[in-house]
């Protein structure tokens, strides 16, 4: 308290004392008192020692929480621009413009009125101490109520905008930025803050306080903005460089028929084969590789743009290239082109046992892209078997020596892996029609395709082949490349990515190296740029390689291509779901026969899709049953289902149907069932899916969603 303020009162009346205490203020009784402190007990009872110059304003009456209520309720209404005329230029202490204002001498109350008023208006007045303060510059008050009323417009906004909400309409300033106030909110935002507002007022969810004000119009487009922004936040679109000059005209041109084989829809055409007859007996074997890697050399700029996005998504519908276009036309193996690859080549006896394999750089003249679809009801186990091949589809001679060598090599990947693989099984190709028309518009179809076809097998075994074969190669001249290893069983198998050669239980395989879909995988064109290396330097390609032993960005690759793989993977499933609960709507699918799996999982037969279904927790694995289905949700992708009807006990049936088989030993069932669980603050998405198997995967065909 200063010296000028106790003055004023008799020492001996004094018993309140106003004071700051942490920028606040306060008022109590005053106890005691010494030269430097006093000890105050404030109204709640508290007693607090505070120093002598926190204290203000001392004043007999009235009691401090009276004084304190009433300057308050007073504070308002004292003229700001009042008190900022009469304040002088310099410092000055607030009992001073008291006076002014009230004229005389004001009562205690009065001065804490104009203290609170003082304290409450730092854009009028800046403090200078205690009790002390400094008018600010005209110019300064100008800006400061600008920026006031502008604050208070926006709080108005906000307001507005979080009643709208609770009253189940979407503003459009929060429905322009949907999906950013979902996934990747700014918390500063106007938009946020009103939402954040109307979450507490009606005690909802993000996502279900927006469904509910219509403003989520479209499931698929919610779906596809949830990842495009945590994977594409700058879009999908590619950066505007230069394409790789490279001399490729330059190669040899392999002197092989070569033709690959994938769906229709594939338009990354990674590998492709041919067949040669040795003389004297045997076979020369070719497995060619698109060749990508000859152009974008390590660390320029398209190699960081495909190393950014570590893989092509896919999608029903729909995808998102590793590469662009332009370079992917550069390097596919398209039908009557000589492109770029690197080809592998195996030696065969007469026996198809491999004697031999030699690496090339070349141009392979490409004569045909044989389709799946197209031939796999004609390309058959019987059709391949026949001694003398039918000429009803192309290359059936070389077909059928490709189908007795890759029956070879699975027979001997069986035996190191100590079992058979699982027979049978079905893939689905999903095939969206009118979706550019809009959501509404659109028709998905979803086709089965028998897992293990012929045409499968070949590719299947023959990319194995080569990938484990490249592995060790590799391994064996001491270049590092980034392998995949599997070890364990059951649900308890674990599949690695490193930078060394390990088995791959899975396979059956010593090593294993992604290298055949440089198109589509990062993995597989960084250790194509290594094969290159090895083809053209041999036992010297280490100096030639671009990337040696114990080199760190090996590792960082590693780490970011799994995560990026696993995110990808997660969306294809999650939207493979979608597509499969559209596809039950639109066809108006209100039941349909199952097998249960375990912890009341069913499989749907004929499609892709698991449920937890009610009825089916106690009933054993392999039972055939009838399930109805209730509305789905199609933006947390879950479907409500029951069990209907026992149609068999496990084992009762000559032929049970595939939805009853045991699941594959690599199959974790409890992680089949997608679930989508947004958090009410940022409404980040949670996906739980299982994954695909690795055989599955080195069969290299382009996945059904294209």
């Amino acid at each position: 308290m200063s010296r000028t303020d106790a003055e004023r009162n008799d020492s001996t009346t004094v018993t309140y004392i106003l004071f700051e205490d942490a920028g606040k203020l306060a008022a109590g009784r005053v106890l005691n008192q010494a030269e430097t402190s006093m000890q105050v007990e404030l109204p709640s009872g508290k007693r607090q020692k505070i120093k002598a110059a926190q204290a203000l304003l001392a004043f007999s009456a009235p009691a401090p929480e009276d004084l304190l209520a009433w300057a308050q309720a007073q504070q308002d209404s004292i003229d700001l621009d009042l008190l900022w005329e009469f304040a002088p230029p310099d410092e000055f202490p607030f009992s001073l413009i008291a006076d002014d204002y009230y004229g005389g001498k004001p009562t205690p109350q009065q001065k804490a009125a104009v203290l609170l008023r003082l304290h409450g208006a730092p854009h009028y007045f800046q403090r200078r101490g205690k009790g002390q303060f400094r008018k600010a510059s005209q110019e300064t008050v100008q800006a400061a109520l600008v920026a006031i009323a502008r604050k208070q417009e926006q709080q108005r906004q906000i307001e507005e905008d979080a009643h709208a909400l609770v009253q189940g309409r979407c503003p459009d300033s929060i429905g322009a930025k949907l999906y950013t106030l979902l996934f990747k909110p700014d918390r500063n935002s106007l938009e946020y803050k009103a939402l954040a507002l109307a979450i507490k007022q009606s005690g909802q969810g993000a996502l279900n306080l927006l469904r509910h004000a219509g403003a989520i119009a479209s499931p698929w487009h919610f779906h596809m903005q949830r990842f495009l922004l945590e994977h594409f936040p700058k879009g999908t679109g590619f950066p505007e460089f230069p394409l790789p000059e490279s001399d490729l005209e330059g190669l040899p041109l392999a002197a092989v028929k070569a033709f690959s084989i994938d769906d229709s829809a594939t338009t990354e055409i990674d590998d492709a084969l041919s067949v040669q007859p040795i003389d004297g007996g045997g076979l020369r074997v070719g497995i060619h590789i698109a060749a990508p890697a000859l152009a974008l050399l390590r660390d320029s700029a398209w190699d960081q743009a495909a190393r950014a996005r570590m893989s092509t998504v896919y999608m029903p519908g729909d995808k998102i290239t590793m590469l662009p276009d332009d370079l992917v036309n550069r390097f596919t193996l398209a039908e009557g082109s000589s492109p770029p690859a690197v080809s592998i080549y195996f030696k065969l006896d007469a026996g198809l046992t491999v004697v031999e394999h030699e690496t090339c750089v070349e141009r392979v003249p490409i004569v045909a892209n044989l389709r799946h679809d197209l031939l796999d009801d004609q390309v058959t186990e019987s059709a391949l078997s026949q001694e003398a091949p039918s000429q009803a589809y192309p290359f059936s001679s070389e077909l059928a020596h490709l189908w007795r060598f890759a029956q070879k090599l699975k027979a001997g990947r069986e035996t190191v892996r100590g079992r058979p693989e699982r027979a049978g099984g079905v893939d689905y190709t999903f095939r969206v029609a009118g979706l550019e028309h809009g959501e509404a518009m659109a028709r998905v179809d979803i086709v089965p395709r028998r897992r293990g076809s012929p045409l499968d097998l070949i590719v299947a075994e023959l990319m194995i082949l080569a990938n484990a074969t490249w592995g060790g190669w590799l391994a064996e001249l001491g270049l590092p490349a980034i392998y995949r290893s599997q070890s364990g069983s059951g649900i308890n198998l674990r599949t690695r990515m490193g930078t060394k050669p390990a088995p791959h239980q899975g396979l059956g395989v010593p090593q294993y190296c992604w290298c055949t879909s440089p198109l589509r995988r990062y993995t597989d064109l960084l250790n194509q740029g290594q094969i290159i290396a090895a083809a053209r330097h041999g036992r010297a390609a280490l100096l030639g390689a671009p990337y040696k032993p114990k080199d760190a960005q090996l590792y960082a690759i590693v780490s970011a291509f799994e995560d990026a793989y696993k995110a990808y993977a997660e969306f294809q499933n999650g939207m493979e779901r979608y597509w499969t609960l559209r596809y039950l709507q639109q066809e108006s699918i209100t039941e349909r026969q199952a097998g249960v799996l375990r912890d009341g999982l069913v499989r749907v037969e004929g499609l892709p899709l698991v449920l937890q279904a009610l009825g089916a927790q106690d009933l054993p694995r392999g039972t055939g049953v009838r399930v109805q289905f209730g509305q789905a949700d199609l933006i947390t992708l879950e479907q409500p289902c029951r069990v209907v009807e026992v149609l068999q006990a496990p084992g009762t049936a000559a032929d049970a149907p595939p939805s009853t088989e045991e699941p594959p030993e690599e199959e974790d069932t409890s992680a089949l069932v997608t679930g989508l669980h947004l958090a009410v603050d940022e409404a980040q998405v949670e996906v739980e899916l299982g994954a695909g198997a690795d055989a599955q995967a080195a069969a290299d065909q382009t996945p059904s969603a294209t």
